[in-house]
C-alpha cells in the first residue's frame, strides 16, 4: 500500500491529506471484508458437511460431504493467482446467497424442533418414491425419540442431550488430518524442493504448483469412489502411503542435509517424489474422508456442535513444523497412530442411514 501511494498521488492529482484518507478507507474496507469472509469461512466449513449429510441419500452421501475437501484443494491451488482469486470468489458466493433461497431445510433439524408435517414434506421432495420418504422419516423420528407412528404436525421435545463419549470423535478423528504433516508439505513445499537442491525461483514456483495440481485430481477421485469403495478400504489406504511417503522424505531430506557438500542425486530424487506421493495419498483418503465421518458420526441431537467444534479442532492443527528434515519422522509416527486408531476403531459408514450409524458408534462409545 505504501508502495502504491506514490502513484496514487501523481495519478490522481490529490494532496498528502486525501491519501491518507483514501488508504485509510481501503485498509479499513480490507479488515471488514476479511471479517466477514472469515464468519462465512466458518459457516461453510460446519455448514455445508452437515447439511449435505442430513439432506442426502445414504448411497450418494460420501460424495456430497466430501465436496468441500474438493473445494478447498481447488482454492489452494488457485490461491497462487491472488488477484484472480479476489475476483472468482464472488461468483460462487453470489450463486451460493441465490441458492440458499431455495435450499430446503433438513429434515433432521425440523424434526428436532418437533415440526414432523414440514419434515415430511421436505423428505417427499428430496426422496425418490413416498416409501423411501417414511422410512426415512420413520428413522429420523425413532432417533429423536418420537413414536415411529406418531401423526401430529407439531410435537413438544425434550431439550436434553446425551453425548457421552463423543469427545473421542471430537477430538480423535479431526486432528490425523492435520497432525500428520498436510500443512508442513504444502506450506513449506518451496522450502523442501529447496533443500532438496532445487534452487532456480522458476523451478520452485512450477514445483509448487504440482503440488497443488496434484492435490486436485486425487481429492476428486476419492469423491466418487467413497459410496462405492467405502470410507474404511480408502482411509487405510491413504495412510499407509503418506507413512510411506513421509518416511522417504525424512530420510531424502536427513540425508540431503548432512551431504551439503556431495549431495546425492537419489535423496534429491527421493525428496522431491516422496513430496507429490504425499500429497496424492493424503488427498486420495484423509483430506476429504475426516469431512465425511465428522458430519456422519455424531447423535442427531449434537451434529451440528460436534461437526462445527470438530471443526475448530482440525484448523487448529495447523501448526508451524520444528524442523524440516526431522520433523518428517515425527509425522510419520502420528500417520502410524492413525493407521492404528483407524483400524481398530472406526467401522464402516458406506451405504448406512445416519440413524443407524448413530446406533453403531453408539456402541462403540460403550465399549470404549
Amino acid at each position: 500500500m505504501s508502495g502504491a501511494t506514490i502513484f496514487i498521488r501523481e495519478d490522481l492529482k490529490i494532496s498528502d491529506r486525501q491519501v491518507e484518507i483514501l488508504t485509510g478507507i481501503l485498509s479499513l474496507c480490507a479488515l471488514v471484508c476479511s471479517l466477514t469472509a472469515g464468519v462465512g469461512v466458518g459457516y461453510a466449513l460446519m455448514i455445508a458437511p452437515v447439511y449435505s449429510a442430513e439432506i442426502s441419500a445414504p448411497l450418494s452421501r460420501g460424495f456430497l460431504t466430501s465436496l468441500p475437501a474438493l473445494c478447498i484443494s481447488l482454492g489452494l491451488t488457485l490461491k497462487l493467482g491472488w488477484r484472480m482469486m479476489l475476483g472468482i470468489a464472488a461468483v460462487p458466493s453470489l450463486a451460493l446467497a441465490i441458492g440458499v433461497l431455495k435450499m430446503p431445510e433438513s429434515p433432521r433439524w425440523l424434526v428436532m424442533q418437533g415440526r414432523l408435517k414440514d419434515a415430511n414434506e421436505v423428505v417427499l421432495q428430496i426422496c425418490n418414491s413416498k416409501e423411501e420418504a417414511k422410512t426415512r422419516l420413520r428413522e429420523i423420528k425413532s432417533a429423536v425419540g418420537i413414536d415411529e407412528h406418531c401423526t401430529d404436525d407439531i410435537v413438544k421435545l425434550s431439550k436434553k442431550t446425551h453425548g457421552q463419549g463423543v469427545w473421542k470423535e471430537l477430538l480423535l478423528r479431526p486432528t490425523p488430518s492435520h497432525t500428520t504433516g498436510i500443512d508442513a508439505v504444502v506450506l513449506y513445499s518451496p522450502t523442501i524442493f529447496k533443500k532438496a537442491g532445487v534452487t532456480s525461483k522458476d523451478k520452485l514456483l512450477l514445483a509448487t504448483i504440482g503440488v497443488g495440481l496434484t492435490k486436485t485430481p486425487f481429492t476428486l477421485v476419492a469423491t466418487f469412489f467413497l459410496d462405492r469403495v467405502g470410507r474404511r478400504r480408502l482411509l487405510l489406504t491413504s495412510i499407509g502411503g503418506m507413512i510411506m511417503a513421509l518416511a522417504a522424505l525424512g530420510s531424502g531430506l536427513t540425508t540431503v542435509e548432512h551431504h551439503s557438500t556431495e549431495k546425492l542425486k537419489w535423496a534429491l530424487g527421493l525428496s522431491i517424489g516422496a513430496v507429490y506421493i504425499f500429497a496424492a495419498f493424503y488427498s486420495s483418503g484423509l483430506s476429504p474422508i475426516t469431512w465425511v465421518y465428522s458430519s456422519e458420526i455424531f447423535p442427531l441431537k449434537l451434529r451440528a456442535q460436534g461437526a462445527s467444534i470438530g471443526v475448530a479442532v482440525n484448523r487448529a492443527m495447523n501448526a508451524t513444523p520444528i524442523t524440516i528434515g526431522g520433523a518428517f519422522y515425527l509425522f510419520t509416527g502420528v500417520s502410524v497412530l492413525a493407521w492404528i486408531f483407524f483400524y481398530f476403531f472406526l467401522p464402516e459408514t458406506k451405504g448406512r442411514s445416519l440413524e443407524e450409524i448413530e446406533k453403531v458408534f453408539g456402541r462403540n462409545r460403550d465399549n470404549l
